[in-house]
């Protein structure tokens, strides 16, 4: 014997209404767990579910305050609702880019305005009134909701489409999908116009819009660390690449001042040690580093090798604007090729390399030249060796939006080029 017996009418709504909660009940437990989400995302998340929930509770009870004929209940829980679903759609758009918090205040401002005019409908009726006769009537701002939406959904797209141009990656898909999802949500609402239902389905695509742009987020965190990973992986290959010979030379060079020149041996300990801590100081680095510090690095490199080859060996810097960031580790391999594949190829092993920056309307760029022999860039070496530095320097600075030229001639040196759009700038702390 069953212990109790459920209507067909209950059976329908519990139908509808378990898999509304247990889905944002399921997906707050996996933001929970989520490591790759950091604390203001999982806190933006979670703030998303459970207004979601109370849209749904909402659904409900309007339903139900509409058929026990109570006109205030019903009024105050139809301006919830258009209050809050403009504020899920300005969360979703918050987790693009959750570190860039002014971006979003003109969204505040809109989600605000929505909601001082919802709130302000039982005295002014420019929204919507419900009569004596429980019949809903449209005000001459009845669209304000959809409008405010409509101009969040767009935002949304904007931004998501920003940030996966600006990461080079093609996953545009899923949000397009949502932002679809959600407007036919909205005309499917039209369409039902005043017919009673238990949940909108504007409520119920927010719900599975909540599900699907956690999916498309986590998969973009898992593709930035992934990236990470692989570029910490390049830099520790680049480190384990410094030449052993570089640094025995380096020691018996200090080994020799010591005899001949106590203060200088002190000062080329103090560079080597300095240029040993930038190479480990790099390989913990994930983003990138104000250019000055990059060139510090570059400069003990070239310095210590100075000490080796003394006036044989003459560096030039011609830096007119420092401003900007770059990788780590990209500048001095760079001065390395010049010295060891440049200068040092030459017949009397004599020459000078340099080092210019400029700031162009677009980008700001880095090139270093040496009067080398110059080579065929076009042509691949036939010397067994790798070459693994340059490839590992033009990967990354690719990843950071950044490009690597190369222009070389035999008989005329060859000049290396960094341009780094002032668009990835912006992003980085002053």
């Amino acid at each position: 014997m069953e212990l109790f017996e459920l209507s067909r009418e209950y059976t329908d709504l519990l139908a509808i209404l378990l898999p509304l909660l247990i889905i944002p009940i399921g997906l707050s437990i996996a933001v929970l767990s989520d490591s790759y989400l950091t604390k203001r995302l999982r806190q933006t998340f979670l703030l998303s579910i459970a207004l979601s929930i109370s849209l749904v509770a909402q659904n409900y009870l309007e339903m139900w305050m509409t058929e026990l004929w109570n006109i205030p209940a019903r009024t105050a829980f139809s301006v919830y609702g258009y209050c809050v679903r403009p504020l899920i759609l300005l969360l979703f758009c918050s987790l693009v880019e959750p570190q860039n918090a002014r971006l979003y205040r003109p969204g505040w401002v809109l989600v605000g305005v929505n909601a001082v005019m919802y709130l302000t409908t039982p005295l002014t009726k420019q929204v919507f009134y419900i009569d004596s006769g429980n019949h809903y009537h449209a005000g001459p701002l009845s669209r304000l909701c959809l409008y405010v939406s409509l101009i969040l959904l767009a935002w949304q797209l904007w931004l998501t489409i920003r940030m996966v141009r600006r990461q080079a990656g093609k996953n545009l898909a899923l949000p397009l999908f949502i932002v679809l999802m959600i407007l036919f949500s909205v005309y499917l609402d039209y369409q039902v116009g005043d017919s009673p239902q238990p949940v909108s389905f504007l409520t119920i695509a927010i719900i599975c819009a909540a599900v699907l742009f956690y999916l498309w987020l986590h998969l973009q965190l898992v593709q930035v660390h992934e990236r990470g990973m692989r570029e910490q992986q390049q830099l520790q290959l680049m480190f384990s690449q410094i030449k052993p010979h570089f640094l025995y030379n380096t020691l018996e060079t200090i080994e020799a001042l010591c005899l001949i020149d106590p203060e200088a041996a002190r000062e080329a300990t103090a560079r080597f040690s300095g240029y040993l801590r930038g190479n480990l100081t790099g390989l913990n680095t994930e983003n990138t580093i104000p250019f000055e510090k990059e060139l510090s690095h570059t400069r003990l490199y070239l310095e210590l090798e100075q000490m080796r080859f003394q006036e044989d060996l003459q560096v030039v810097y011609d830096i007119t604007c420092t401003d900007f960031f770059l990788p780590p580790l990209t500048l001095q391999p760079l001065a390395e090729n010049a010295v060891r594949h440049g200068v040092r190829m030459k017949s009397d092993g004599k020459g000078i390399v340099e080092i210019k920056t400029a700031e162009l309307p677009d980008c700001y760029v880095i090139s270093v030249r040496d009067d080398g022999p110059g080579f065929d860039p076009n042509t691949p070496p036939t010397d067994g060796r790798p070459h693994i530095g340059l490839r590992n320097v033009r990967d990354r600075l690719q990843r950071h939006g950044a490009a690597l030229h190369i222009e070389s001639k035999q008989g005329s040196g060859t000049t290396v080029t960094i341009r780094i759009p002032k668009t990835e700038q912006e992003e980085k702390p002053c």
